[in-house]
C-alpha cells in the first residue's frame, strides 16, 4: 500500500456529504458520536462498536454527524499473501454493515488510542489493521454478527442492547439502529416476529430486571427504579403492578 493510504487511521468525517470509490477493501468503525453511510445502496448510521465494510471499487458516500470520530482500516488488493487475500474477499462478501461485541469493541477503542498516540508510527498502523481483521473474522464466524437475517431479527443482540442501557430512555430508532434497519421497518418485523411492540420489550425487561432486584438486593424502590430506567419510583409502582399483579413493596414483603 502507498504512504498516501495509511494502513489505519483515526478520523473525523466532514459534514459535507462525500462520495467515492477505491482499488481497496475498507472496514469503518464507529468510535464517537455518529456518522452515516450508503454502501452499494444500503445506508445506514455507524455509531461506536458500529460499522461497515466497504468493497473495492464500490462507490459509496459517507458525511459525519456533529462530533464525530472514525476508525479507518483499509487493505491492499495486491498483497502477494494469497490466503490473505481470499480471506479478505470472503469477509468483504458477506455483509455490509456489522456490531462488534463487547470484547472487539473494547480492542478496538484500546488500539484506536494507541494510534492516537502515535499517529506516525507506521508499524502500530499496520499491526492494529492486522489484528482488528483477526478479531472481526473471528466475530462473524463464531457469533451473531448479524442482526437482520432474511426478516428473522436477532432478538439476542436486541436484548443484550437493552440490558447494556437499561437505566437510560431506549427509544425505537436505537433499536433499530442495533440492526441497520429503519425505524418504522423494524417496529413491523419485530411485532410480526414476537407479537409484541418494541416498547413494550423493552418494558418487560425493565420490569424483570426490577424484580429481580426487588427480591435479591437490597436497593431502595427508588434506586431500582432509577437504575431500571423509570422515570420515578412511582412510575414503576404503577407498571409493576399491572404486570405482577401487586405493588412492588408487597412483592418484597413476600419475598423477603
Amino acid at each position: 500500500m502507498s504512504d498516501k493510504v495509511p494502513a489505519s487511521q483515526v478520523v473525523m468525517l466532514p459534514e459535507e456529504q462525500h462520495h467515492h470509490a477505491h482499488q481497496y477493501h475498507q472496514v469503518v468503525i464507529g468510535l464517537r458520536g455518529q456518522s452515516e453511510f450508503d454502501v452499494k445502496g444500503y445506508g445506514s448510521l455507524v455509531g461506536p462498536g458500529q460499522g461497515c465494510l466497504v468493497a473495492s471499487n464500490s462507490d459509496h458516500a459517507y458525511v459525519g454527524m456533529g462530533n464525530n470520530q472514525i476508525l479507518v482500516i483499509n487493505f491492499p488488493i495486491d498483497e502477494k499473501n494469497h490466503t490473505w487475500h481470499s480471506r479478505m474477499d470472503a469477509m468483504f462478501e458477506k455483509q455490509v454493515y456489522f456490531n462488534l461485541d463487547s470484547q472487539g469493541e473494547l480492542l478496538v477503542r484500546a488500539l484506536s488510542a494507541e494510534m492516537i498516540a502515535s499517529p506516525d508510527d507506521l508499524l502500530l498502523a499496520r499491526a492494529s489493521a492486522d489484528t482488528i481483521l483477526c478479531v472481526m473474522q473471528r466475530h462473524f464466524r463464531d457469533s451473531s454478527a448479524l442482526v437482520y437475517r432474511g426478516g428473522r431479527l436477532d432478538l439476542d443482540v436486541i436484548e443484550r442492547y437493552i440490558l447494556k442501557h437499561l437505566h437510560r430512555k431506549i427509544s425505537v430508532a436505537q433499536l433499530a439502529g442495533q440492526c441497520f434497519l429503519g425505524e418504522s421497518q423494524f417496529h413491523h418485523l419485530f411485532k410480526q416476529q414476537t407479537g409484541i411492540t418494541p416498547h413494550q420489550f423493552v418494558l418487560d425487561r425493565r420490569l424483570k430486571v426490577a424484580r429481580e432486584l426487588i427480591k435479591e438486593s437490597e436497593l431502595s424502590l427508588s434506586q431500582i427504579a432509577d437504575s431500571c430506567g423509570f422515570a420515578s419510583q412511582s412510575g414503576l409502582t404503577s407498571a409493576f403492578t399491572r404486570s405482577f399483579g401487586m405493588p412492588p413493596s408487597e412483592f418484597r414483603r413476600r419475598n423477603a
